[in-house]
């Protein structure tokens, strides 16, 4: 009896391990491991395959394109590991002077858009095809794998309007000020399918997340200090990012929370703990 409650207990064990590897696990993810590893891909499109489950039809998706994001000018080590990471799955190449290498967020987010298109068309099994559209600098052409992204093109041309099919879900990269959202929703989207807003390179609300129905399913955000994190369906998080670099859950919020609220929140509760001692920059923790 004894033998077989260990060998129960060591399954149950394993199978909690592997729980991350399936959907991403729990919690706000690694950083800057997630990247790499596929934690941030999996937790990322399990909350949208969620959303979209749910009936949610107009969503948001923001999180760094790429690690270490603020440098991304610069080509930092850490953004060339990734660069080379999603060359192949692209099909492009990274090296110096390459579209993706000047490019790596725009290129960046694509690659993250490909990576979702399973859960915003509904699944392994689900139907829907599933455009991307993006107002960077792009050059569809230099990308040969898209996976299961059907069709690519610019936000609000006229190419791209009259490519719309019926039934199919958009996936809708840095598309602007959130006043501008259900304009593109009318140009782009079709009826009763979901239409996805993600990364967004600033935000017109100066606040978390936006003012105008779409529901954050994925919402990472650095603030001073930490991070607030959330996956659909669950709460909102605040996250103080201690000296060496590991984070500590302070609050969780069943609705959405104040910037304001969030940032004084973990700012003060790092300075009392560290004064100013706790300064990822001058620490290397970029």
């Amino acid at each position: 009896m004894k033998t077989l409650l260990i060998h129960l207990l060591s399954i149950v064990s394993i199978c909690q391990g592997l729980v991350p590897f399936i959907d991403g696990g729990k919690g706000i993810p690694k950083l800057y491991d997630a990247y790499f590893n596929d934690q941030l891909s999996k937790q990322a499109a399990t909350a949208i395959s969620k959303a979209v489950a749910a009936g949610k039809k107009n969503i948001q998706v923001e999180f760094p394109p790429v690690p270490n994001v603020e440098e991304v000018k610069f080509g930092t080590p850490l953004n060339q590991k990734f660069g080379k990471k999603i060359a192949p799955d692209l099909k492009m190449q990274y090296k110096p002077g390459s579209p993706l290498s000047r490019n790596l967020v725009a290129y960046a987010n694509i690659y993250w858009a490909k990576r979702f298109a399973g859960a915003v068309k509904g699944g392994a099994l689900g139907g829907k095809p599933v455009g991307v559209l993006s107002a960077e600098q792009v050059d569809f052409t230099e990308i040969k794998n898209f996976g299961d992204l059907s069709r690519s093109g610019k936000i609000l041309t006229e190419k791209a309007r009259k490519e719309g099919r019926n039934n199919e879900a958009i996936i809708c990269i840095n598309p602007g000020g959130e006043e501008t959202w259900p304009r593109l929703v009318s140009a782009h989207g079709q009826p009763n399918c979901p239409f996805i807003v993600m990364n967004n390179s600033y935000s017109t609300s100066y606040d978390l997340g936006n003012k105008k129905g779409f529901e954050e399913a994925y919402y990472l955000k650095r603030i001073s200090k930490g991070f607030i994190f959330r996956s659909f369906p669950g709460p909102w998080e605040a996250y103080l990012e201690k000296p060496d670099g590991t984070v500590e859950l302070l609050k969780s919020y069943k609705t959405k929370p104040l910037l304001r609220e969030v940032s004084e929140l973990v700012r003060e509760t790092s300075f009392k703990r560290y004064a100013i001692g706790n300064d990822r920059w001058m620490s290397g923790r970029m």
